[in-house]
């Protein structure tokens, strides 16, 4: 019929989307989620590392006094966004000789992990390679490409035949566990003598606690060279972000160039004034002190409850979590600790090798704190 359309195919159905994706596991707390929220003072939910404390008001000054942009951004971002995050990036890393070319703005770094091996080309055949206890979302992205994956425990007894993409993640998520400059320098030595993209995940670079973390940047790690490793950071836990969606990449520009191109054609911008909002944060480190100390109470209270309530506490050197065991099912754990009002991740979550661990995240308030270690 003249005026109407018919597709050339039909839309992928719901279920071959199901079949390329696991199942979203938040959705399996929800009856635990109900028990916690029954406690008669009200559920303590450390179960999600989103921040409850406020938005420095630097930053919320900065965003405001950008709020007048009626024009499209760049997805490049603006000189001024760039000179910050290059000079973060050397200031704090001990990256040297970094230049524009070297950065790149992003949406928030979740969308990046999603889509990175689409955007770099991967597909059937393709190997992506993640830690074997990892945030959900490498394995995610990996199938959205339809890229082969697996997980590891040491990256470089891995077969590198027809690898293409190695995530490392130090801070790590779940664990806290961080990598030593010893161990990264030659997990990057491994991955460039086999010709292997290294994407580096420090999100929580600047939450170390009984370890100090170190970038794959670092010149004592890369040897001065960014070829072939690529960082990832966000401002959504040093800065209290998360609603502002902000984060970055920082290497090799031989990788960022394309990927500039490809975002452009994808219109995947950070808004004009979360850009100004980002340069007020990288430029002030008061703030980000100002928030470590609050972790560091919340996890000098949290840890001595937990212990003393019977748990072990593994790794958790750095990042937002504690990374805690009764020596039983996670799930068990998590029904124990709903039934107090304490609503925490399943270690499985991020891997079979976590089912007998729950993750406890420091994200709460004070007085939500005080609740959970009462209860504990």
């Amino acid at each position: 019929m003249t005026g109407s359309y018919v597709p050339e195919s039909e839309p992928e159905p719901v279920s071959a989307v199901s079949d390329r994706l696991p199942a979203f596991p938040w959705d399996k707390l929800t009856p635990y989620k109900a028990t916690a929220a029954a406690h008669p003072d009200g559920i303590v939910d450390l179960s999600v590392g989103t921040p409850v404390d406020p938005v420095p008001e630097l930053i919320q000054k900065a965003l405001v006094a950008a709020a007048d942009s009626p024009g499209y951004p760049t997805v490049w971002g603006t000189p001024e966004l760039r000179d910050a995050i290059t000079g973060w990036v050397q200031r704090r890393l001990g990256a040297r000789e970094v230049t524009h070319r070297h950065v790149l703005p992003i949406v928030g770094s979740k969308e990046l992990v999603a889509w990175l091996p689409t955007q770099l080309g991967l597909g059937p055949g393709d190997r992506v390679a993640y830690p074997r206890l990892a945030y959900p979302t490498y394995e995610v992205g990996a199938r959205l490409a339809r890229a082969d994956h697996e997980a590891y425990d040491d990256p470089t007894e891995l077969d590198p035949e027809g690898l293409k993409l190695l995530w490392l993640n130090s801070p790590s998520n779940p664990t806290g566990k961080v990598l030593s400059k010893e161990e990264l320098t030659r997990i990057v030595a491994w991955a460039r003598s086999h010709g292997i993209l290294l994407f580096s995940d420090e999100c929580y670079l600047e939450l170390g606690w009984e370890a100090d973390p170190v970038s794959v940047l670092h010149p004592d790690v890369n040897g001065g060279s960014y070829d072939g490793i690529v960082a990832v950071h966000s401002l959504s836990k040093r800065s209290n972000l998360a609603g502002y969606r902000a984060a970055f990449l920082a290497g090799d520009p031989a990788v960022l160039g394309p990927l500039l191109e490809i975002r452009k054609h994808g219109g995947m911008m950070t808004s004009a004034p979360t850009q100004a909002a980002v340069i007020a944060a990288l430029g002030d480190d008061d703030h980000v002190r100002v928030q470590r100390e609050r972790y560091v109470s919340r996890r000098e209270l949290l840890r001595e409850a937990l212990v003393t309530h019977g748990f072990r506490i593994e790794h958790s050197e750095a990042s937002l979590y504690l990374w805690a065991t009764r020596g039983e099912s996670c799930w068990d754990t998590v029904d124990h600790l709903a039934k107090r009002g304490i609503l925490v991740a399943p270690g499985d979550f991020y891997g079979p090798a976590g089912a007998q661990f729950v993750r406890v995240a420091l994200t709460a308030t004070d007085e939500r704190v005080a609740a959970a270690v009462r209860r504990l």
